[in-house]
């Protein structure tokens, strides 16, 4: 089955309390970020913890998920390079980059992870459309692609695509962390240290590089709108205090 054809609809099946949204603000450290997701994963496993969605943006850093290999590392020495519990390959993170982590019981949802994968390209795309831009899923490549008719085509003559959102996820009990990363204003040459997702034929985008003044908070506010119609209701958090933050 193709991922247009699967059910998306990823709201809770019985009353739940709503998803905390918590957006941090400046660059968070990535090791910090992971420790948190897992420790609260297994809080919400255990029944204790709340479900969220948390948004940050990450210092220029390169992670390498379940299925990276060796040669798709470009630039070794640059900046730190990270194992990731993931799914997926080789990725970029910095700042211009909104990566929204989701920890969320997929047992009160629905346990599937193909199925969740393709929810997550909806909302990508569904932000996407708030802008006007059109978002597209391929179904031989995890993420969003942009058909980019103002590029040469590719040798196979196929229209040229390039690719501005990421996804990569892992679960846990059922209980997802990891979850997506979309390009605002990145800087795009950093992509040249690695073969993003293992992808040497396409490029990548951001929103600002297709001519579009978005910013990170207006970015923002796209995703928390088209988050509730697919995976319910939300409510909003402060971001985790200085006291948790690495010193």
């Amino acid at each position: 089955m193709k991922r247009d054809e699967i059910a998306v609809d990823f709201k809770p099946h019985e009353t739940a309390e709503a998803v905390a949204w918590r957006v941090q603000p400046g660059l968070t450290d990535y090791e910090f970020a992971v420790e948190r997701m897992e420790r609260l994963a297994s809080e919400i496993a255990n029944g204790t913890g709340q479900e969220e969605a948390w948004l940050v943006e990450h210092p220029p850093l390169f992670t390498a998920g379940t299925s990276a290999q060796t040669d798709d590392l470009l630039w070794s020495d640059r900046f730190p390079v990270y194992k990731a519990a993931r799914g997926g390959q080789y990725t970029y993170h910095g700042p211009g980059q909104r990566v929204a982590y989701l920890m969320l019981d997929l047992k009160r949802r629905t346990p599937d992870v193909r199925a969740f994968v393709a929810a997550l390209e909806q909302w990508i795309i569904n932000a996407l459309a708030e802008f006007g831009l059109r978002g597209e899923r391929r179904d031989d490549r995890v993420g969003v692609w942009i058909v980019r008719p103002d590029k040469p085509p590719l040798p196979d003559g196929s229209p040229a695509e390039d690719k501005i959102a990421a996804i990569g996820i892992r679960l846990r009990r059922w209980v997802s962390f990891h979850g997506i990363a979309i390009n605002v204003e990145p800087d795009l040459s950093h992509y040249a240290g690695i073969n993003p997702c293992g992808i040497t034929h396409h490029g990548v985008t951001s929103l600002v590089d297709l001519g579009l003044p978005v910013t990170i908070d207006d970015l923002d506010i796209a995703l928390k709108k088209t988050f509730v119609s697919l995976f319910g209701e939300v409510e909003s958090v402060p971001a985790c205090p200085v006291s948790e933050l690495p010193q």
